[in-house]
């Protein structure tokens, strides 16, 4: 008497495509598509991608995106920024022999409640004296906490990633010591408030301050 087969179930055929976009602060373009059986299992993947995909800037190729995927509607998948980070080449074509780079990390909670970490760099023109790359320092975590003590994290987001901070504490800290590049090479969602709303307007009485914490590469 022969076996009975098993019927081999193809998956790919019950799976069904599904369109990543980036949120509202980054356009809101389709930066992928992904089959899934299931579109609870989209919620909480990430996808990489980078910022000359959204700006087509090819000044923006070496800066790396990572969206994470929040929720689904449709065939359409909803995304905030889980990650951006300076690729290890373009962070390394910035290193100079005779320049001092001075690095500072801080933790800030935005006026939504989104807890972020912020990985700032600078380099100077010339080496530097350690005072004042403590004061570069003081002036990075200073910029960090105005902009988390305003900013929801959408607008810190935008912020960070497309060089308005950097640019802030360029300003700011050229006045310590001629630096040649300022800029934020990485940043990372920590936690996020349960509801994905943002408030109409910050708390008053709220101050945020930025916490600097051990350098690392």
């Amino acid at each position: 008497m022969s076996k009975a087969t098993k019927k081999v179930r193809d998956k790919w055929r019950v799976k069904e495509w599904y369109s990543v976009f980036t949120p509202s602060y980054f356009g809101e373009q389709n930066v992928a598509n992904i089959p899934c059986e299931d579109p609870k299992k989209l919620v909480g993947r990430v996808v990489e991608t980078t910022l000359y995909d959204i700006t087509n800037d090819f000044s923006h190729q070496s800066t790396k995106l990572y969206f994470l995927v929040v929720s689904v509607a449709g065939d359409r998948a909803e995304t905030i920024l889980k990650s951006h980070e300076y690729s290890t080449d373009y962070l390394r074509s910035l290193v100079r022999r005779g320049s001092t780079r001075s690095d500072g990390i801080f933790t800030a909670s935005t006026i939504d409640k989104y807890l972020t970490r912020v990985y700032i760099v600078a380099f100077s023109h010339g080496r530097i004296k350690g005072s004042q790359e403590h004061a570069v320092r003081q002036v990075m975590g200073k910029i960090v906490a105005e902009k988390a003590s305003k900013l929801t994290y959408s607008q810190m987001c935008h912020e960070m990633v497309l060089g308005k901070m950097g640019s802030d504490v360029y300003n700011e800290a050229k006045k310590v010591c001629p630096l040649r590049h300022v800029g934020v090479r990485k940043s990372k969602l920590l936690s996020m408030p349960l509801s994905l709303e943002e408030p109409q307007k910050p708390p008053e009485e709220e101050i945020l301050t930025a916490v600097p914490e051990t350098v690392s590469q």
